[in-house]
């Protein structure tokens, strides 16, 4: 059975990218465009991992974060925030809500599916 993957992100051209990456590597893919429908889908489909974007509408993706790991039903689900806030203090905040990892959109190393594999194997 595959690994489901959530992805909350308002941006349609970077869910379609990484949708298409994901599944090409054997992942399931559902996703939501703001932070209220990423919760309740994360509440839903019991993805396996979630990614994560920070600026969303109706919920930012730090409250996201949040809500799920500190719900003992959800914390154990790997959270990686992927977001063009690029500054310390933006990564230290979302790894206080919870985050097991944060990641840049301009990142050009592939770091995003290497942690996927790494949390999912």
């Amino acid at each position: 059975m595959s690994k489901k993957i959530l992805i909350v992100e308002d941006y349609a051209n970077i869910v379609e990218i990484l949708t298409m990456r994901l599944q090409a590597m054997g992942y399931e893919v559902v996703a939501a465009a703001d932070g209220q429908a990423g919760l309740s889908l994360a509440r839903k489909a019991s993805p396996d991992l979630i990614i994560l974007d920070v600026m969303l509408p109706r919920m930012n993706g730090y409250k996201v974060c949040r809500l799920l790991k500190f719900d003992a039903k959800y914390k154990h689900i790997p959270i990686i925030m992927l977001t063009s806030r690029e500054t310390p203090e933006h990564e230290k905040i979302g790894r206080d809500t919870g985050a097991d990892a944060y990641v840049y959109k301009s990142d050009r190393k592939g770091t995003l599916l290497k942690l996927v594999q790494e949390y999912l194997n």
